[in-house]
């Protein structure tokens, strides 16, 4: 019988929180981006967050049937809104100062469209997400 010891939850390597800068219009007093903080979340989370992004929607001439679609826009904001630390995205304060409300639409207020894209990248980077199909197929060969 192998060891599966390895496996057990406390010998599993703990996933640091990444720093990382999404605007150079947030500045520190010493001129410098500040350092957001993200981390990565579970299976589990995720599925839960695409659970809330997902309806299910009649299928045309099918009287009773329904196909799940999933709102990838949607999924993609509130995946990334769990995953910012710091700033605290669910402070009124913050939200207010903005004008809105929930901490998906707050990031979507407070970044440019190419600063809020990059922080996707990055979340789903520091989720997993970030290999493609072509390096696993290379990662298998090898």
């Amino acid at each position: 019988m192998s060891d599966l010891s390895m496996f057990f939850a406390e010998n599993a390597v703990k996933e640091e929180n990444v720093k990382y800068a999404a605007s150079k219009r947030f500045l520190t007093k010493d001129k410098k981006a500040v350092e957001w903080e993200l981390c990565c979340i579970s299976s589990k989370e995720d599925e839960d967050i695409r659970r809330s992004c997902t309806k299910k929607v009649p299928v045309p001439g099918r009287k009773g049937q329904y196909n799940s679609e999933t709102d990838g826009n949607l999924y993609l904001g509130k995946l990334a809104a769990r995953c910012v630390v710091f700033p605290n995205l669910n402070d009124v304060a913050l939200q207010n100062s903005y004008g809105v409300m929930g901490a998906d639409n707050l990031l979507k207020a407070m970044l440019k469209s190419g600063e809020y894209s990059d922080l996707i990248i990055k979340v789903q980077e520091i989720n997993g997400f970030d290999t493609d199909m072509d390096e696993q197929v290379e990662e298998a060969k090898n």
